[in-house]
């Protein structure tokens, strides 16, 4: 954990973006991916400076180390998956919690998807019963994608033992493997699917959220910054404020389709991914409007982890979840 820290106090120095406002910085870890949107959108848009809020969007390559620099008190928030690595770091003393929803692996809605090198889809593997004994590239393991490909895999009478999950730390080393043959799948976010197909060396054999959905991705706040019941209330109803404003770009009659502002978003996400504004059109994650989680499942995230080895026990949700802030925002904001 130590050594984890430092790691993470460098990398945090190394990548920052640059400074708002001192009186009310909050420090947000982040990836560069389509389902930041609705915080790229928020600082983008002023909503969060609307509360007296200056997020200083700090940048990095997975989601482990984002929790652990959450639990350090490095970062006051963090926005990314849920992973094993997070559920131990609470399981081992130290304190976070899950706040809001920050991105569902949805039906209709794309966000990772298991991608097969182009040879293999031409030899025919265009399933998932096909990935027996392929080598599976995710970005660690214990991570969302791994969690995800499991789950998959189970629902389709596999395990993780029948194929060879590689760990290769970053998702853009993880598409550069697919790309050089070092492994033959990879489950990845948008715009990395995308970027596959794009440049030819991959195809999307299913976006996941139509196979298995779940909640993929969270908001959650440092044990200070919680406490800090004021500041951590205004962050909420700057996300809150983002997320309708996402939500309502991108969701028609509740599916797929493009509301007002969607152009303005997609510029928004393509400016601060770095991804081509044609690759952000191949779609967005799916999120609730007010930001709401799905509380339950994140219990049965925690227990297939357990069942799997990479949790001893279960953290009670009560001691790691805490709605309270969304529905004090929600509350407090008028539309």
């Amino acid at each position: 954990m130590r050594r984890a820290v430092a790691v993470v106090a460098l990398a945090l120095a190394l990548v920052s973006a640059a400074p708002g406002s001192a009186a009310e910085r909050v420090r947000v870890g982040v990836l560069k991916l389509t389902s930041s949107a609705p915080l790229f959108v928020g600082v983008e848009k002023g909503f969060f400076r609307a509360h007296g809020i200056e997020p200083e969007l700090v940048y990095f390559q997975a989601a482990a180390p984002i929790a652990t620099a959450v639990a350090a008190g490095q970062l006051d928030v963090g926005a990314t998956g849920l992973t094993a690595a997070l559920y131990n770091i609470v399981l081992g003393g130290e304190k976070l919690w899950i706040v809001a929803d920050k991105g569902r692996d949805w039906p209709g809605f794309p966000l990772n998807a298991i991608v097969v090198h182009r040879d293999l889809w031409e030899a025919g593997v265009r399933s998932v019963e096909a990935l027996r004994g392929r080598r599976v590239g995710v970005t660690q393991l214990g991570s969302t994608f791994h969690y995800q490909i499991g789950n998959i895999l189970e629902q389709h009478g596999l395990s993780v033992n029948d194929v060879r999950i590689v760990p290769l730390q970053a998702m853009g080393a993880a598409l550069e493997a697919l790309k050089g043959r070092q492994v033959e799948v990879v489950v990845l976010p948008q715009p990395f699917p995308g970027r596959a197909e794009a440049e030819g060396f991959g195809r999307i054999v299913a976006w996941a959220g139509d196979l298995f959905p779940w909640q993929i991705s969270a908001i959650f706040y440092a044990k200070g910054f919680a406490a800090d019941r004021r500041r951590a209330l205004e962050f909420m109803k700057g996300y809150v404020r983002s997320s309708r404003f996402y939500h309502d770009a991108i969701v028609r009659d509740g599916r797929p389709g493009a509301g007002p502002h969607y152009e303005e978003l997609v510029a928004i996400t393509a400016r601060y991914t770095g991804a081509a504004p044609e690759i952000i059109r191949l779609g967005f994650p799916y999120q609730d409007r007010d930001g709401r989680l799905l509380v339950e499942d994140i219990g049965r995230q925690m227990q297939w982890w357990v069942r799997h080895g990479f949790l001893k026990t279960a953290v009670p949700l009560r001691e790691i979840v805490d709605p309270s802030f969304v529905e004090a925002a929600v509350a407090a904001l008028r539309e």
